[in-house]
């Protein structure tokens, strides 16, 4: 439920919100994670859960979380490091001080995120003389809050003085409403453009400015152009080290980090030139001053040949393969790039992905390409598994008219897979392909990276007498899906243009599984990632990861 609050809230970019109601214990806490989701990445959702009688009269009530030294503690405190702002209802006119608090919050460009009102139980019960003027309707405005002119003209000398500048646009500029702004700023000054996994979508992929990710999971043009610009504005980032490669990614040698943010917490980040101010304010307010100037063109050739590269690389990942012989004479599995490649190719021009954690993301990240604003939807501010379905439904209830894909792996999926059901019992249409690499393929390549033996992550390397055979196309198709297993690319691609037609003759949540490969990634693009690896070990193999790691880090700044 409250992952689906906040993929609603995402989609609909922080314009609407939902409010998710919970008992006094596991369904409280089981809303946490979501919370933690929905601070991480500053979009709002207004948590009510039930709480402990104000009156304490039968204490300890079930599901009461009793703590020896302190008689307030609730188990709900454990939302207040998660919550924009928290409250304890223990009071029935204590809503006429926190509703309005709340819905401040909730609209606050800055200040965005989840708000916790913990409601005692009795109290809920409880009647109250209130205002007829407090329910009264309100229109509650998203404030645009310009720069400081002064802020705006230094940043106007610093771009015309740049030589090789590029801009980091992040999520900021979606929840701005900015994308057109942010093109044609782009397309008048030449100024090229990198995108955060939030920000994803903010041109459409094939806007001429456009390099596509940047960091860890980005293009290789994006990166090459980070590592050699003199001027990195970021608009709207809040530059988690999956995007600066752990700061070590912008490596001019004169380089300028320029923060453009509504929030002055993320524009003062890693020594940045603070501009604080809305983004589709700065965008507007940048365009007439820098009118007539340009890029210099020197900066733009050099960057022709890492973008053809980078396009043939993304041709060569996303392929469907012509054969699929591996060496020892079976059939090959496909990789996850080329399943999203196969998604891509079959999914309606306005079609939303969503997807959440593991090693889908970085893909995603790397090759999904935007037809159309809103079209990219992955939680990685949290990288949250069991994110998915949930947040695919979410996704449908903003916008029903849009077809919504969901990309999940076998490990979210057995976290979190019930919305299934919600969604047939809503009449909503969802395409869920189920990518099955028997185990959480991504953190074991990471394990391996790192220098380590594989263990624990994939089916085969845990302890076991016996090794599941999961049918999950057998599972889904017992929530209510249509559900069907594919062998192949091929397969993927005919099942997802069928799924596509039920879809729009009637409806319904449709499941494509298909095995893939758990041992292969994209290598083309990406960034360094920084991941401690023991400084002690009796691995070769863990040594030597270690002596990569040392001169890694001394890049970062």
């Amino acid at each position: 439920m409250a992952h689906a609050a906040v993929a609603y809230a995402k989609q609909t970019r922080r314009r609407r919100a939902m409010v998710c109601t919970t008992s006094i214990g596991p369904g409280a806490t089981n809303m946490v994670t979501a919370a933690a989701l929905a601070h991480v990445n500053r979009l709002p959702v207004l948590f009510l859960p039930g709480d402990v009688y104000a009156s304490r009269r039968p204490d300890p009530v079930l599901q009461q979380i009793e703590d020896f030294g302190d008689g307030t503690v609730s188990a709900n405190d454990c939302f207040r490091p998660v919550s924009r702002y928290f409250d304890r209802l223990t009071r029935a006119e204590q809503i006429l001080d926190a509703l309005p608090k709340a819905m401040a919050i909730l609209t606050d460009p800055a200040a965005c995120g989840p708000v916790t009102l913990a409601f005692c139980q009795d109290v809920q019960a409880e009647a109250w003389h209130y205002p007829e003027d407090f329910f009264a309707p309100r229109l509650w405005r998203v404030r645009r809050a310009p720069a400081d002119p002064y802020d705006l003209a230094d940043l106007v000398v610093r771009v015309r003085a740049a030589r090789r500048p590029l801009i980091i646009a992040g999520g900021g500029v979606l929840y701005a409403g900015a994308e057109t702004a942010l093109a044609e700023l782009a397309a008048a000054t030449g100024i090229p453009v990198a995108e955060t996994q939030a920000g994803k979508g903010a041109l459409p992929w094939d806007h001429p400015c456009n390099l596509g990710a940047i960091g860890v999971t980005g293009s290789g043009v994006a990166n090459a152009a980070a590592a050699e610009a003199d001027l990195v504005i970021g608009i709207g980032t809040r530059l988690q080290d999956f995007t600066t490669g752990s700061r070590a990614l912008f490596q001019g040698a004169a380089r300028t980090l320029v923060q453009v943010n509504v929030s002055a917490h993320d524009a003062a980040k890693q020594g940045a030139v603070g501009v604080v101010g809305d983004a589709g304010a700065v965008l507007a307010g940048l365009a007439p001053l820098l009118a007539g100037w340009r890029v210099p063109a020197d900066w733009a050739r050099s960057l022709a040949a890492p973008a053809l590269a980078w396009d043939e690389a993304w041709g060569a990942a996303t392929a469907a393969p012509k054969e699929y012989a591996n060496k020892g004479g079976g059939a090959a599995l496909p990789t996850d790039a080329q399943v999203l490649g196969a998604v891509w190719r079959q999914a309606a021009p306005d079609a939303v992905v969503v997807c959440a954690a593991g090693g889908l993301p970085g893909e995603l990240h790397k090759l999904w390409r935007v037809r159309r604003p809103g079209g990219y939807h992955v939680e990685y501010g949290y990288s949250c598994m069991g994110y998915e379905i949930a947040g695919g439904l979410g996704v449908k209830l903003a916008e029903p008219e849009r077809e919504v894909h969901v990309l999940v792996g076998d490990g979210s999926y057995l976290m979190m897979n019930s919305e299934i059901a919600t969604a047939v019992m809503l009449g909503l249409s969802l395409i869920i392909t189920v990518l099955d690499n028997r185990g959480f393929g991504c953190i074991n390549r990471l394990q391996c990276a790192t220098g380590g033996a594989p263990f624990n992550n994939l089916l085969a390397d845990t302890r076991h007498t016996a090794l599941p055979a999961i049918d999950f196309a057998a599972h889904a198709a017992s929530l209510g899906a249509r559900a069907l297993k594919v062998a192949d690319i091929a397969g993927l691609e005919a099942a997802l243009a069928q799924a596509r037609a039920q879809a729009r003759a009637g409806g319904g949540v449709h499941v494509i599984v298909i095995d893939t490969d758990p041992a292969v990634s994209t290598p083309a693009g990406g960034a360094w990632w920084d991941v401690a690896v023991p400084e002690v070990s009796d691995r070769p193999a863990v040594r030597e990861a270690r002596a990569v790691y040392d001169e890694k880090t001394k890049g970062q700044r």
